[in-house]
């Protein structure tokens, strides 16, 4: 069986535990890792694996899994489906996903090539859920609550503020969809408290919600990457009421997010080129082997 040779781009905490993923995938191999410095200063666990500046220094990519910053996902993408290379990441602001689609679908079929995109737990596999929910229930409420735990895309953010050393953001659900942004910020010398919380505030990522901002002295103390989801919907089958559907898990963030990049990094082999979330794609493309086999220990 000829594997599938993925590489990594960015080399942060879900760089790691995508590299960690591709390891234990049997149809995949790692073609190598893409840093901003290379192999200079290359982290010891990346001995034994080729570290480039650019995908281009790569030979015979598959796929490139974006394990980088949100706000960067969309260059980095165009750049890549250009080569003809399958690209798949996490991007997370849930109110640009449509455009981001659509701007991608575009550079993917022009490169003849397939991007996934936001795809990690949230959204990507929770919004699998959340759609096999609604069709079980048509009419209805769903209610999506997160935490409490880290939220990475947040956390990411608010370290992109001036006068920001290092910073987390906790997500802690207050109910019925509804949260509240817990932000601990590790301040520059000479940065304004004020000034940043209202950097925070006007940013997309935070308008919509609750939050408090509070500077500590160590970040790295209050630091968990642990996280949560609580998904129901209540609602009506047929003409039947009182239809009530729960899912809920604990996780470790970063290693389920790249546990999902890698899942949809296989998939994107088998779709035909253009731009898709994770509620287009058949989940059984999401795992390894043949699909009779597959049918016959889950179906």
């Amino acid at each position: 069986m000829k594997k599938i040779r993925a590489a990594v781009v960015g080399y942060g905490n879900i760089g790691k535990y995508t590299l960690e993923a591709l390891m234990e995938a049997p149809d995949m191999e790692i073609a190598g890792i893409v840093r901003r410095r290379g192999a200079e200063d290359c982290p010891k666990e990346l001995e034994g694996y080729k570290v480039v500046k650019d995908i281009r220094e790569l030979e015979a990519v598959d796929v490139a899994i974006l394990a980088t910053p949100t706000r960067s996902v969309e260059a980095y993408a165009k750049d890549i489906l250009a080569l003809g290379i399958n690209t798949v990441d996490s991007f997370d602001i849930h109110t640009k996903i449509v455009e981001l689609r659509r701007s991608l679908d575009a550079a993917a079929k022009a490169g003849n090539a397939v991007s996934i995109i936001s795809a990690g737990w949230d959204p990507g596999s929770d919004s699998v859920v959340r759609t096999l929910m609604e069709s079980l229930a048509p009419k209805g409420i769903s209610y999506t609550n997160f935490g409490p735990g880290r939220s990475m895309g947040h956390s990411v953010c608010v370290r992109s503020k001036a006068g920001v050393k290092d910073a987390l953001s906790m997500t802690i659900p207050v109910g019925q969809g509804i949260h509240r942004r817990m932000v601990y910020v590790e301040l520059e010398d000479g940065a304004n408290l004020d000034e940043v919380t209202a950097a925070i505030k006007a940013d997309p990522y935070f308008a919509s919600d609750e939050t408090h901002v509070f500077q500590v002295d160590s970040v790295d103390a209050l630091n968990d990457v642990g996280h949560g989801v609580n998904l129901v919907r209540k609602g009506v089958s047929g003409q039947t009421h009182n239809q009530l559907f729960e899912f809920n898990m604990k996780i470790n963030n970063p290693a389920l997010t790249a546990q999902v990049l890698v899942n949809v990094a296989r998939a994107s082999m088998r779709q035909q080129p253009g731009c898709y979330t994770m509620i287009e794609i058949p989940v059984i493309d999401l795992l390894p082997g043949e699909k009779e086999d597959i049918i016959k220990h889950l179906v």
